[in-house]
């Protein structure tokens, strides 16, 4: 199975296109990891179109999209989730959306990432992966926690622990995509996790969608 994936819930855009099947090891065939800061809508149709070049494939040999669904912030998640809508619809294939907290690092681990507002959000994950406690987010100085921490290593001075850099890959949303790639039945709908309210809201006493 071709599997096209894709993230923007952090400033890192990340596409990827790999071949992946129950039995066998994850084949990254492309992947570009660019720095996007909030310029994922600008940058994500070229970024799709260079790997799949890279790749050597079309999209019509695409057979199925995971996207990550953050947690991130407000519009750069709408941009990777509708894309990858977009693409799933338009060829009838399946849509798996996964955490993109659960693409960073492997193993026992507590992943931390930029929430803005001088937070982070975080996960924690068992030895197998699995993930035990968040997706959430919290102020670094009040996230205690036993073990290793990885992503973002700007935190570590107000974590008070060392962070080992990662950031989300194209094998780490496949693997975490994987149940239900191999039942796309089981996937759920393409719900963002955006864990707070976005940052431009309307003043108070205007109600959004209506006229005077």
């Amino acid at each position: 199975m071709l599997v096209l994936a894709l993230d923007t819930a952090t400033p890192t855009l990340v596409v990827g296109v790999a071949r992946w099947s129950p039995e066998q090891e994850i084949e990254v065939l492309a992947e570009r990891a660019v720095p996007s800061g909030t310029r994922h809508a600008e940058l994500l149709t070229p970024t799709l179109q260079g790997v799949l070049a890279d790749a050597g494939a079309s999209l019509a040999a695409v057979d199925a999209v995971v996207t990550g669904l953050g947690p991130g912030p407000y519009t750069g998640l709408r941009v990777g989730v509708v894309t990858a809508a977009a693409l799933a619809d338009a060829r009838s294939l399946p849509v798996v959306g996964v955490c993109s907290l659960d693409a960073i690092g492997f193993g026992a681990r507590t992943v931390v990432t930029d929430a803005r507002r001088k937070e982070v959000y975080w996960a924690a994950y068992a030895e197998d992966g699995a993930r035990v406690e968040g997706p959430g987010v919290v102020r670094p100085e009040q996230l205690s926690r036993p073990g290793r921490f990885v992503g973002n290593p700007v935190f570590a001075d107000r974590l008070g622990a060392p962070v080992e850099p990662a950031e989300v890959t194209t094998v780490g949303l496949i693997r975490a995509a994987g149940p239900q790639l191999a039942d796309p039945s089981s996937a759920g709908p393409l719900i963002p996790l955006y864990l707070r309210r976005p940052d431009a809201t309307p003043p108070p006493g205007i109600t959004v969608g209506t006229t005077a």
